[in-house]
Order: C-alpha cells, then structure tokens, then sequence
C-alpha cells in the first residue's frame, strides 16, 4: 500500500499555520465557555445539571442540546477540558470540511440516542464530542493513506486509546451510553466522509518527467 506525503508547500504554509491558530482558538473557546458555565453553576449554585438529558422525558429534552455544557462537577469537567482541546484541535485543522458535519452530530446525536435509549437517569458533560471526535480522528486515520491522518490516529490511540472502556456499563455514574452512541457516530461518518479533506499530495520529479514523457 502506497501511503500518500502532503505536499509540504500545503501543510507548511502560511495559510496552514494561520488555520491551526484558528482551530485552536475556536476550541479554546468552546472550553472556556463550558468552564465559565460551570463556575456560575458553582457560585450561583444554580444546579444546572437538572437540565441533562432526561430518557424519554419531553422535560429531558432540551437537555440535547444544553448537556454537553453541563458537567457534574469539576472533576467531570477537568477530565472532558484537556481532550476537547486536542481532538477539536485536530479535527478543526486536518478535517475542516468533515468537522462541520461531525462536530454538530457528536454534540447533539448522542444525546438524542441517550433520549431514546438510555436508561432513566440525568445525563450530562461534553464526553460525547470527546468519543465521537476520538472515534473520528482515529477511524480516518486507519482508512486514509494520508500520512498525517495516520499520525493523528496514532496520538489519538496513545493518548485517548483507554477510553474504550468508557462504552462499557462498568462503571457507576458515568452515561456510557453517550459515549457508544457518540464512538459510532464517529465511525460512521469517518467511513462516509472520507474522501474529504485530503490535502495535495507531495509529487516527486520522476512523476513530473512521467507526466510530461508518456510511454508510447
């Protein structure tokens, strides 16, 4: 199998470097939001986390859209900060086009799985965008020949690969649901998107010479 090289004058580029400053400012940002509604939480002691994804209650149901915001404390949310800012990161920078198909299903497709499915209790926390953009990152990278997908699975694995245990109903408390709803939501869009955002591939001289001599 022939693994494909970026073009360097692609991914060493002004243009890129500027667009990795961008992914990670706008994730920065998302952390800093959830981090600022957990402190207001905390000194208002408003109990925000009522407002999680409650199964099959229609009261559950803006919870879709406001759990990943909502952490059960800031344990929950210190073990959630570091990985939103990795994954997104990556995803932002190597996988703009996908990113604004995926990071909108991990965030609000978990939770209507949760909704539907998942047993009666309150779920909230960001975990579903962290399994879906781990499921993502390193699917893509198994089944691209893009050497930097590769590299971003690989460190996906080598940091987050332990996380698989999380879609197991091991451990009381936490919403394994959320996260095997999520880790398939990646899968299947990693497999559907995957002929985009593959970046210009690195020619060498003899392709050139090959292009401009056809054999007769």
């Amino acid at each position: 199998m022939q693994f494909h090289i970026p073009d360097p004058a692609y991914t060493s580029s002004e243009r890129a470097r500027a667009n990795f400053w961008l992914a990670f400012q706008i994730t920065l940002g998302f952390v800093a939001l959830i981090w600022v509604i957990q402190l207001w939480n905390w000194g208002l002691n408003l109990g925000l986390a009522r407002f999680g994804v409650r199964p099959r209650e229609w009261a559950g149901l803006p919870g879709i859209l406001l759990a990943p915001l909502l952490h059960g404390g800031f344990s929950h949310l210190i073990a959630n900060s570091l990985p939103l800012l990795v994954l997104g990161t990556v995803m932002l920078h190597l996988y703009p086009n996908s990113a604004v198909k995926v990071i909108p299903a991990a965030y609000l497709g978990p939770g209507i799985a949760v909704w539907l499915f998942a047993r009666a209790s309150v779920h909230v926390g960001a975990s579903g965008l962290v399994y879906g953009l781990v499921s993502y990152i390193f699917v893509a990278g198994l089944i691209r020949r893009d050497k930097r997908a590769i590299a971003a699975s690989l460190l996906v694995c080598f940091l987050y690969g332990t996380l698989v245990w999380g879609v197991l109903p091991i451990k009381p408390g936490v919403s394994w649901e959320t996260h095997l709803a999520a880790g398939l939501i990646g899968l299947v869009l990693a497999i559907a998107l995957r002929h985009l955002d593959i970046p210009p591939r690195k020619r060498y001289a003899w392709e050139d010479e090959k292009d401009e001599y056809p054999d007769e």
